[in-house]
């Protein structure tokens, strides 16, 4: 399943792409986010807790970030473990753009769920996906937008 989305931060792409690289800004945006572990400069280890209608889990993860060009984005490639509820993998492209605004983000990104997630049907978990992304971007802009407020 594919979904797509963007979204106009009130803060310059300087400040945008260092959010994008901080764990901390990561990990206070993602919904559920009970972890989120620095591994390496390009790679974290992740907790997160979801619920896909009647499937809830803790979903313990990686995710790497590549093909990175400052200030103008990178390539996302993510992997999760829910047990019983199954699996998660994802990929994205963001990309920043200068707007009027501030910053345009952009995502296109990809996902693949196996095990009883695959089992509730793609409609339910493509909503469900595309609103923990709308809602990680919210929170994104409302953190990055804060910081340029002090």
């Amino acid at each position: 399943m594919e979904f797509t989305g963007s979204q106009i931060i009130a803060a310059s792409r300087e400040v945008v792409w260092k959010g994008l690289n901080e764990a901390a800004v990561l990990q206070a945006c993602v919904p559920g986010c009970e972890a989120f572990t620095p591994v390496s400069d390009d790679e974290f280890t992740a907790v997160v807790v979801a619920s896909v209608g009647p499937v809830k889990a803790r979903f313990k993860g990686s995710l790497v970030l590549s093909e990175r060009i400052e200030g103008e984005g990178y390539r996302i490639a993510g992997q999760g473990e829910g047990g019983i509820a199954g699996f998660g993998k994802m990929t994205a492209t963001v990309t920043l753009a200068d707007a009027e605004e501030g910053t345009l983000l952009t995502y296109i990104a990809e996902a693949q769920v196996g095990g009883k997630l695959a089992q509730i049907g793609s409609r339910l978990v493509t909503s469900v996906a595309n609103k923990l992304a709308a809602e990680f971007f919210k929170r994104f802009n409302a953190n990055v937008s804060e910081a340029v407020a002090r």
